[in-house]
């Protein structure tokens, strides 16, 4: 065969060829998602670049578009539109109408094509087929139309197979997405839905539920998990964690929803899968509102500017939830029919247009808040009761749900539960990214007393960027009086056990005045605070690995669980200045040494 791209080198090849199984990033419903590897493409002169463009019939080329030079984002733009055009001839030349996508891949030399599948081994076999013509294009003297026509031919003979497996729901579904709170909020949503009477599924990152009864173990967050939940007999209305990673790597579980929560976007996983940036993650994120049903609920975060974003694209009715009641874009959702929920005097509160508001519940009755001293987690209140009425359920049974859901080791495993030991409080927490420690900052700051201390032990995975890595432990150390790192050795995922800790140092020297010990495990650390802490202190792990064995420790030692009434009295205590302060007048807290150590 005559050479165009220099010897026998290909000029593409496949890097990944992932069937997407729901909505994805990419359409709202099942895709196929191909890589390349297109080393020609980015490296040949713009001339031949073109002169391919021009032989394919490429839009806008030459004229109005040219390839950019060799190795420019330019030209792997370029080459991804060619990817996708010629994806485009191949679907004409199989008489299919056929919606094509293609943008820049992952790494500097990769394009993407993805397309929609109806069957999954003509799918794989046409993703196939497109990688084929766009190595042999370049390298061949024929006529592209030759090299189609074979393709084509090719496919016709190809067995079609199965269809698509994602679910299609008769029930109620509500999907939640977002950095953090996932879990916590569908947690809440499935306590909602029980106080009101109906049967329950709901899948997170500790596995799959019917009503209280676990199914199954395991991070469920992904396609597989929604399976399992729908498939749960007798259920009424199912609640699904959508995580990040499953949506990558097969898509949304269900093909529609009746309501979509997004918590919020913030710095984790980025670096995986191609997703670097805050609004690519946003971007994937958004795949649940894209598939609310038209008469269906978009609860958004309008606290968080890229959930807020998400608006324009949302399928659903929105329903905007925000801590300022003066939020500018409230007056926005109640023009488009749309609803909003609030924090009015203290009391969560739902408006909608043309009617006052309408208030619920004090925010420090929920224990979710802590008292209403964590934001967060009074975010996680709002979007649950957004998402709660969206779907239909009784507004006594929502507000009930929410006096009534305790944050525990019982209820929410790990999510600021709260104990007390020795005149000194405890708090085991799921923070493991820079937005989930502040929050953790936050609720020891408003449970510490004045005079005493926090001491905050974390750890956190290897496959964060450094930048994430540093922010975390700077947000630790700038709100703690001692911090620690606690190790994790099963998640390192591939980072150098030493460059983790020596890139967690920096950022607590950054915010303190000098490096953390750095203990082998969460236990450990944990038992070295409660050594040291003194009475009246607030003592944080974040327990990411040991969970059960933290919670056997602190049972073995006689820990407490608050009730919602003695919360109150911790943060009211919290917030009383000392009584030398109170007899002068002087009502500000002391600032703590914020040392390693």
């Amino acid at each position: 065969m005559p050479q165009e791209s220099g010897g026998s080198k290909p000029a593409a090849t496949i890097a990944e060829l992932r069937v997407l199984d729901g909505p994805n990033l990419f359409f709202p419903r099942p895709a196929v998602q191909l890589t390349l590897d297109v080393p020609w493409y980015v490296a040949a002169s713009e001339e031949r670049v073109l002169t391919l463009a021009e032989r394919l019939g490429v839009p806008g080329a030459p004229g109005r578009s040219r390839p950019g030079p060799p190795g420019s984002d330019r030209r792997r733009r370029f080459a991804a539109r060619i990817a996708a055009h010629l994806a485009r001839r191949l679907a004409e030349a199989t008489r299919t109408h056929l919606g094509v996508r293609g943008r820049s891949g992952p790494d500097p030399a990769q394009v993407v094509v993805a397309f929609p599948w109806r069957r999954r081994n003509a799918a794989e076999n046409f993703a196939t087929e497109v990688a084929g013509l766009m190595d042999g294009v370049p390298r061949s003297r024929r006529r592209p139309e030759a090299l189609l026509a074979e393709a084509a031919h090719r496919l016709a003979e190809i067995e079609p197979g199965d269809p698509p497996s994602v679910t299609d729901p008769t029930i109620p579904v509500i999907a939640v997405t977002g950095t953090n709170g996932k879990t916590t909020t569908v947690r809440l949503l499935a306590h909602i839905a029980r106080v009101a009477g109906l049967t329950a599924a709901y899948s997170c990152t500790d596995g799959v539920y019917r009503n209280e009864v676990l199914v199954e173990a395991g991070d469920y967050s992904g396609f597989a998990g929604a399976g399992k939940a729908l498939a749960q007999p007798g259920v009424e209305v199912a609640i699904l964690e959508t995580a990040r990673g499953g949506i990558l790597l097969r898509g949304a579980g269900a093909m529609h929803n009746d309501v979509a929560l997004v918590t919020n976007v913030s710095a984790d996983h980025l670096g995986l899968r191609g997703i670097r940036t805050l609004d690519q993650l946003a971007d994937v994120k958004s795949t649940i509102v894209r598939i609310t049903r038209p008469e269906g609920w978009d609860v958004l975060n309008a606290d968080d500017p890229r959930v807020l974003e998400m608006r324009r694209v949302a399928t659903g009715r929105p329903w905007l939830f925000t801590i300022d009641p003066e939020h500018p874009a409230l007056r926005w959702a109640l023009d488009q029919r749309g609803r909003a929920t609030t924090v009015i005097d203290g009391r969560i509160a739902i408006l909608a247009r043309g009617r006052d508001p309408k208030p619920l519940v004090a925010l420090e009755d929920v224990s979710l808040t802590i008292a209403g001293i964590s934001t967060h987690n009074a975010l996680n209140a709002m979007g649950a009761v957004s998402a709660a009425l969206g779907a239909g359920m009784d507004e006594r049974a929502v507000v009930k749900g929410l006096k009534t859901f305790m944050l525990d080791p019982d209820r929410n495993p790990g999510r600021t539960n709260l104990f007390e030991l020795g005149d000194r409080v405890l708090v085991v927490d799921y923070a493991h990214n820079e937005a989930g420690m502040r929050g953790l900052v936050e609720v020891c700051t408003g449970l510490r007393r004045p005079g005493s201390e926090v001491w905050l032990a974390f750890g956190t995975a290897g496959d964060r960027t450094d930048d994430i890595l540093h922010g975390l432990a700077y947000i630790a150390a700038r709100g703690a009086d001692h911090v620690a790192v606690a190790e994790l050795h099963r998640y390192l995922r591939g980072r150098d056990r030493e460059d983790l800790i020596r890139r967690l140092q920096a950022g607590i020297v950054d915010g303190s005045d000098g490096e953390a010990p750095v203990y082998p495990d969460e236990v450990t650390a944990l038992r070295s605070m409660l050594t040291h802490a003194g009475p009246g202190d607030v003592v944080a792990i974040t327990a990411l690995a040991q969970r059960p064995e933290i919670f056997d420790l602190l049972d073995r030692e006689g820990a407490t669980r608050p009730t919602l009434g003695r919360v109150r009295q911790l943060v009211r205590r919290a917030r009383r200045p000392p009584k030398d302060q109170r007899r002068s007048g002087d009502a500000r807290r002391p600032t703590g040494r914020r040392r390693a150590g």
